[in-house]
This record gives C-alpha cells, structure tokens and sequence, in this order.
C-alpha cells in the first residue's frame, strides 16, 4: 500500500494578524540595511586606506586600515552565520547552513524534551502551583457576586447545549434501562416490608390512621339514606316496611357508634387489631415466600399498567423543558441556588484554611499525575506540530520573529572585529 505523507501546513501567525507581521518585516529590513550599511561604511574606509597607504600617507592610515579590514572580515562572518540560520548564503549549499529548515524536525524533538524536562516536571509543577495558591484566588474571584453569575451564566449554556444535544429516544432508552429495568429486576418484597416495618415501629403511620378513621366516620354519619337503603334491599320481602327501618336505624346506630368509638379511642381493638394486622404484614413482606410473590405480581402490574408506561415515557420531556426553562431564567431558583453556592464557596476558600489546603492538594494531585503519566504525550503536540510545518515558510517565521535582533550580531561583528583587527595590528607593530 502506499504510505501517505504528512501534508505540510503554515505556521500559525502570531497575535495581532498581518498588520503585526507587517510591522515585523519593515522592522527586519530596516536593521539588515543598518546591518549592511556597517558592512560597507568597513569596504569603503578599507579602499580608501589602502589607497591612502599606497600613496605614502602617513603610518597612522595603515591602523585605519587594519580596523577597517578586520571590521568587514567580522561582518561577513557574521553576516554568514545569521543567513546560515534560516537559508543558504548566496545559495550555496554549503554544508550546516540553512539549519533550521533542514534541522526542524530535530528543533522540535530537542524543544519538546526540553520542555518535557524542565517545565512538566512534577517538582517543578507542584512548586509552581503551591507559589500561585489556586485555591484561593479561585475563591477571592468567586466570592464577587459578578463572577459568581458569570459562571452560573455559563454552566447555563453548558446545560442548555447538552440538554438540546441529547436525543429524547437515546435518553429514554438510558432511563429505561437504568431505571425502570432496574426497578423490575429487584424485588419488592423485603425492602418494602422493612421500610414498613420501621414505619410501624415508630407509630408514624397512626396519623393515617387517625384520617382514615375520621374519614369512615364522617362517610357514615353523612350517608344515612344510604344505610337504611342497604338493609332495606337485603330485608325479606315479608318483612313489614317499618321493621326493615327499625332495623336500618339500629344498624346505622351501631355502626356510628362504632365508628366514633374508633376514632376517638386510639386503643381501640380495631385499632390495636389493625397495628397487629400491619406489622405481621410488613414481616411477612419480608419473610413469607407467598407474600413476597403476591407483592411482585402488584409491582409487575403497576411498571406495565399503560399510564405508568406513559409517566415513564414523559418523564425526561418533563424533565427536559424544566432543566431549559431554570437555565433560561436568571432568577430561576436553581440559578439563584447555584449562584450563591458558588459565592459561599468562594468564601470558605478564602477563609477555611483546611479547605484551602485541602483543594490545593487536589489540583496540585491532578497536575502531577498529568505530567507523570502524560508528559510524553503533551510534549508531542509540540513535535508532531513542528513536523508538520512547512520547512521554508518555518523558518521565514522564525527569522520573522528574531531576525532583527540577530542583526544586531552582524553589527557587533563589525565593531568588535574592527577593535580586535586594530589592537592585533597594534602589537604586531610594537613587536616587530
């Protein structure tokens, strides 16, 4: 198969755009013509001293000279070491010139080690973190009031995008398997019967009890007809009418009196019956094998009844328009809640020493171990994005960035190399 090649890609420009770059380049060309007019200010006084010392000028021209040719030797060799940089002097391949076009591969291995090395390093990491106290100016930025509805406004959009993003049938199909599934596949029985157990146990059930009671006494005392009726309509057709009466009110009677000695009597024996009745219920939910099938049967017909199905089914679009609605209002209660824990939090940072300690811990844990297992990783993005860059447009780039303050070598160049030329000329004039 054919193995393809990494297309090359520009550098990316600095900040500030072309008009930045622009401003660059103007400024490189005006320090390589302040460069050059060194250069050649060094030839012209060469010609014109060797010209003057030819012509029998005095001794002194000869030291001119020497400074002079000295100068324009330090200028060109300079001149060639800044071009050898970043091109070929003169196009000449001469061999380790155009170092960084031909050297960029290995620039970018030996910056990403060096990175690796000394800047992801887990002491110097640490060390870093624990000088700047994260913890802290986090909190000190949280606890104002702007920044805490900052990040609210934020976390909004955060969950707006997501909620939006979430496909309602993926969501369903997640709730039903995570939850109604779940729901299915664990018995009722005994955490049922426990639950109901501790309930008893504490008498909090008695105030339903006490409703219940109220209520069967007052449907009593308010449906008298309705009792006369009953007994009526169970009487012996022989039966006279009014015997069927007397007898409907003193069955009402009774069954009123009975129901009022209920309610008003919480040691009752139905009462104590009914508590009896409940906590051999809530034991047996838990224990007894026909009970606990009995309350399966229930819990399967209540998941697959069709209105469960459908408040299932709902349950996330519910869910869905609250969680978009609350992101979408500023004084929503879930936005003021996040809001001012955000800004209480910003003060225990601030304030709570062992918390401070504590998150600064964890940050400088999680950087560590960043660097520890994924430095290798990391300094790669330096690597692999210097292979891919374009070798002459890199290294136009970087001549961009640094060349004119590289002229400033050819320069120096010129003014040390004419010094060095006029004191080596001087000692060899005073020795011989």
């Amino acid at each position: 198969m054919e193995q393809l090649t990494p297309q090359k890609v520009t550098p990316a420009d600095p900040p500030g755009g072309a008009v930045a770059e622009e401003g660059k380049r103007r400024g490189l060309r005006k320090m390589k013509l302040v460069a050059l007019g060194f250069l050649l200010g060094a030839t012209v006084v060469f010609l014109l001293t060797s010209w003057a010392e030819a012509a029998g000028w005095p001794g002194w021209v000869g030291y001119v000279r020497a400074a002079a040719e000295a100068g324009m030797v330090g200028a060109l060799a300079d001149w060639f070491a800044v071009t050898a940089l970043f091109r070929h002097p003169l196009g000449l391949r001469i061999p380790h010139t155009a170092i960084i076009p031909n050297k960029k591969d290995q620039l970018g291995s030996s910056l990403g080690d060096f990175v690796g090395s000394n800047f992801l390093a887990e002491d110097v990491i640490r060390d870093k973190l624990r000088r700047i106290g994260i913890a802290r100016r986090l909190g000190g930025w949280l606890r104002q009031p702007e920044n805490a509805e900052r990040v609210t406004s934020e976390l909004a959009t955060v969950v707006r995008g997501a909620v939006t993003v979430l496909r309602d049938e993926d969501v369903q199909a997640i709730m039903e398997q995570a939850v109604v599934k779940r729901i299915i596949d664990r018995p009722w029985g005994p955490p049922l019967g426990k639950i109901l157990a501790g309930v008893f146990e504490d008498g909090a059930h008695h105030k339903l009890v006490d409703l219940m009671c109220d209520r069967a006494y007052e449907w009593v005392r308010d449906n008298h007809q309705a009792m006369l009726r009953v007994v009526s309509d169970r009487a012996p057709s022989w039966s006279p009418k009014f015997v069927d009466e007397m007898l409907a009110d003193k069955v009402y009677g009774e069954v009123l009196s009975f129901a009022w000695a209920v309610k008003t009597d919480v040691n009752h024996p139905m009462r104590l019956a009914l508590d009896k009745f409940l906590g051999e219920f809530a034991q047996d939910l838990q224990t007894d094998p026909q009970t606990m099938e009995r309350a399966e049967l229930v819990k399967s017909q209540i998941v697959h009844h069709a209105e469960v199905q459908k408040l299932i089914g709902s349950a996330w679009a519910t869910a869905k328009e609250m969680l978009l609605n609350a992101a979408e209002d500023p004084s929503s209660e879930l936005r003021v809640r996040v809001r001012t824990s955000l800004g209480s939090l910003g003060e225990r940072l601030v304030t709570e020493e062992s918390l401070t300690a504590k998150v600064d811990g964890w940050v400088e844990g999680a950087a560590a171990y960043l660097v520890t297992n994924y430095s290798r990783e990391i300094t790669t993005i330096i690597t692999d994005t210097v292979e891919r860059w374009d070798a002459e447009e890199t290294s136009r780039k970087i001549e961009l960035q640094v060349g004119r303050d590289l002229q400033f070598i050819r320069i120096n160049g010129t003014v040390v190399g004419a010094l060095a030329g006029l004191v080596i000329y001087t000692v060899a004039q005073l020795l011989f």
